[in-house]
């Protein structure tokens, strides 16, 4: 086998393995452990962060930040790969933020000239708009971290009403809509599922007390399942081609949303009666493109603001 060939699979090997012995990678590619221990040398010049162990159970571990094999892109797929990340420069906060700039910048320099100057021409005729929002989200990092590792987390969350608060979550999965971040997590204060704000939450650190974590590996939640309406009410709402558009851009609406044929459609569901406000704002938004028939109580708060609407204005 070339050595160029030997390399290249040797690097796809260590990666795979993390931890080996220089016998075992000799007996592998049938070479001497002498040569294993060369190309070794080599991968390490190349960037490749190799840790070795002496004693008797020792050998090598490749470094948790370690060095990806080459991939061999097409043209197009690279371009498409570029604009992917490019994509997130309007996010103020990233759970991989110094990385992301870092693959970006090793992508666009490694590129022929002629692949550079088509993705500067397609820069100023094609954007990915995410609005952009003044407060930074400085955890995700670490709910990401939690999230996959299933652990749990001690957080400073600053409500609505900028009321900060403790609270004891295990996060489910972050994700990113109109420009902010949200983390679902189990809250062990209100023993449910909880949508939080990621830029509301200021602090967060590893529970040390000892709290028992659930087992919530093998759950997929979508924002649907995962949060149950607390107090429940019925919603009842009918809307019309512009209003089902209007609601399906909205990521917390869209699950509850029924359309028809015709475009139109309606939505019959239950929510939380804390959110009774806000509901009461957003269908005001509506204006004649929704027609709310339940529940009462938030017909009256809706007749109530417009009411205080009109008395502003006067």
């Amino acid at each position: 086998m070339p050595k160029s060939k030997r390399l290249m699979e040797l690097m796809m090997t260590v990666n795979r393995k993390r931890r080996f012995k220089v016998q075992e990678l000799a007996d592998e590619f049938g070479v001497s452990k002498r040569t294993i221990l060369r190309d070794l040398q080599e991968l390490s010049e190349l960037g490749v962060p190799l840790y070795s162990e002496v004693g008797p159970h020792g050998g090598y571990q490749v470094l948790r930040e370690r060095v990806l094999p080459p991939i061999a892109f097409t043209e197009e797929e690279a371009v498409a790969m570029f604009f992917a990340v490019h994509a997130l420069r309007h996010y103020s906060s990233l759970p991989f933020e110094a990385e992301s700039v870092s693959a970006l910048n090793k992508f666009y320099l490694h590129m022929p000239g002629d692949v550079r100057d088509r993705i500067d021409s397609m820069k100023h005729r094609v954007d990915f708009i995410t609005p952009t929002r003044r407060g930074d989200a400085p955890c995700l990092s670490m709910l990401l971290d939690a999230a996959v590792h299933q652990k749990v987390l001690d957080i400073e969350y600053e409500t609505k009403d900028s009321e900060a608060g403790c609270r004891k979550i295990q996060p489910v999965c972050i994700y990113a809509h109109n420009g902010l971040w949200y983390c679902t997590a189990y809250c062990f204060l209100r023993e449910g599922f909880r949508v939080f704000r990621c830029d509301r939450i200021r602090t967060a650190s590893e529970d040390t007390s000892g709290t028992e974590k659930r087992d919530l590996g093998d759950i997929q939640l979508s924002r649907k399942e995962a949060v149950m309406p607390e107090d429940p009410v019925r919603l009842q709402v009918e809307l019309s081609r512009a209003g089902v558009q209007r609601c399906e851009a909205e990521l917390w609406l869209a699950p509850m949303l029924q359309v028809r044929e015709d475009g139109s459609g309606s939505i019959d569901a239950n929510v939380s009666r804390g959110d009774m406000p806000f509901y009461t704002e957003f269908l005001i938004g509506l204006g004649y493109e929704a027609a709310l028939k339940g529940p009462e109580e938030l017909r009256e708060a809706v007749r109530d603001r417009l009411a205080g609407l009109l008395d502003h204005y006067r």
